[in-house]
């Protein structure tokens, strides 16, 4: 009996550990979390870091069906492969959604991603400035489906959402990429840091 309750104790503390590495080791997509949170200095690393482990955000649009007024949509995202990320965000939408349609009319868009669904702000406020937060802003607009740009789209996407491949032929799905013009995170305390375009796209990753 005693060596039966010596073992169920080592079963438990067992689950117990794996259950924590998982939380710890594992995001949205079941994606290891690929290296750490890079430095708050650097902002570039720090906003590509953000783009490369989200698989969602809110896509904003001005709005066809409200008078111009701001309409904001939860859609999932990739900017590459895994590890192998642009950094520019890549959507499959369709005109069913007032997202792609809204966009079509007016391309002025911004999307915005957080920190907290990655796993590592823990226990902070998604709206605590140490939870890193990052908004691009630009063009949203539709990729050529005959171009070798969707076909980037296309494995980006569907290899991080997987579902993706199976969505209803006959919703006419296209991909969608924002076009960036001007950027906004905040990963600390002291307000947005200052990040230009270039450097988002051509970031220094040491952190």
């Amino acid at each position: 009996m005693e060596g039966r309750s010596v073992s169920s104790h080592h079963l438990v503390c067992f689950f117990f550990f794996v259950s924590v590495f998982l939380e710890v080791s594992i995001f949205a997509q079941g994606q290891l979390l690929i290296g750490k949170k890079p430095d708050p200095d650097n902002a570039a690393a720090t906003a590509r870091w953000l783009v490369s482990l989200n698989s969602w955000g809110v896509l904003s649009t001005i709005s066809s069906d409200m008078g111009g007024a701001p309409f904001g949509n939860v859609v999932s995202f990739s900017d590459g492969l895994p590890d192998q990320g642009r950094g520019i965000p890549y959507f499959y939408l369709t005109t069913l959604d007032p997202t792609a349609r809204d966009a079509l009319k007016d391309q002025r868009s911004s999307f915005t991603i957080s920190e907290y669904p990655i796993g590592t702000c823990g226990r902070t406020n998604p709206e605590n400035p140490t939870c890193a937060k990052l908004t691009l802003t630009g063009k949203l607009k539709l990729v050529d489906r005959h171009s070798s740009e969707a076909d980037f789209a296309e494995r980006a996407l569907f290899s991080k959402h997987s579902e993706m491949k199976d969505w209803p032929k006959d919703h006419n799905f296209q991909f969608y990429k924002l076009e960036i013009e001007d950027l906004f995170l905040i990963d600390w305390f002291g307000g947005p840091k200052p990040l230009t375009l270039d450097k988002y796209l051509h970031p220094t990753m040491a952190q």
